[in-house]
């Protein structure tokens, strides 16, 4: 199948699975997700993802009943049912199946697990992206992974409109991160991003980058930075599960970047050497 579906179970053609209308995730975006890429039939960096999906339960308070070992057999059940070469790898869960009320439901309803494969055609990581800045105006729970992201989607359509690739939230003077990817700034030989607080989600190819960073001598900065540091920065790099790491090329229309090609190129390099070593493309 080119893209899979499962929801609790059954595993079908995405297209053809069907969800109950008292879902929580339909009406009231009530759970969590994750996901990550897929190549040579194996899922990128799984375990990290199953970790930060069972942190954003525990905060969501979501007592999801599966081991995170049994987790992985269902998400690699589906995986095995893939016949793409590169995919996007993506579970949720709901709070359960429940006339709609606001307060949780009785601890009797389990959650559901709906999980999705569909295909990707990874951009190479040396294409450069071009972004625009956007008030930050979201609640104060982004560092959980939760299926609400009405303001992502509309600033992510705001980017799309004006022919660009992302979109970087700021509070303030602070930014926090994109509407679907972490953002990082070179400057002056460190590589410098957003602290893991209640602001941002703590990504896993943000985490990688940093490790990487560690291993090449290149001194990381866990702290926020403004969005005039964006367009003093000698590069500014978006990364995300789905897309790796991409260097901008500008902002809000105004060439940025392109000082320290040399720090890009050797985080790209490792990235790609780990990235081929977690999917078995080679040890």
């Amino acid at each position: 199948m080119k893209r899979v579906g499962y929801y609790n179970g059954e595993i079908a053609p995405v297209e053809e699975l069907k969800i109950p209308v008292l879902d929580r995730a339909y009406y009231f975006g009530d759970g969590v997700y994750d996901a990550t890429s897929v190549a040579n039939g194996q899922a990128f960096a799984l375990e990290e993802h199953i970790d930060r999906f069972y942190n954003s339960c525990r905060l969501l308070e979501i007592d999801f009943p599966m081991t995170k070992a049994e987790l992985a057999e269902e998400l690699m059940k589906v995986v095995k049912e893939f016949d793409g070469e590169n995919g996007l790898l993506y579970w949720q869960a709901s709070r359960g199946t429940a006339y709609r009320g606001h307060k949780y439901p009785d601890a009797d309803v389990k959650p559901n697990l709906m999980i999705m494969l569909n295909p990707i055609n990874p951009a190479p990581m040396e294409k450069k992206v071009n972004l625009i800045t956007m008030e930050d105006t979201r609640y104060f729970h982004c560092n959980i992974k939760t299926l609400n992201l009405i303001p992502n989607v509309m600033a992510a359509q705001k980017a799309e409109s004006m022919g660009c690739d992302e979109t970087i939230f700021h509070r303030g003077e602070r930014v926090t991160e994109c509407a679907h990817s972490n953002v990082s700034i070179i400057k002056d030989g460190v590589l410098r991003t957003a602290p893991c607080d209640n602001l941002i989600l703590p990504g896993i190819t943000r985490k990688h980058m940093i490790e990487l960073a560690h291993e090449l001598d290149i001194p990381v900065v866990e702290e926020a930075f403004t969005v005039s540091d964006l367009f003093e920065a000698d590069e500014v790099i978006v990364s995300r599960s789905g897309a790796l790491c991409h260097a901008a090329e500008t902002i809000d229309g105004k060439p940025v970047g392109g000082k320290a090609p040399e720090i890009l190129d050797k985080l790209y390099q490792a990235y790609y050497k780990k990235f081929r070593i977690g999917t078995g493309q080679y040890s």
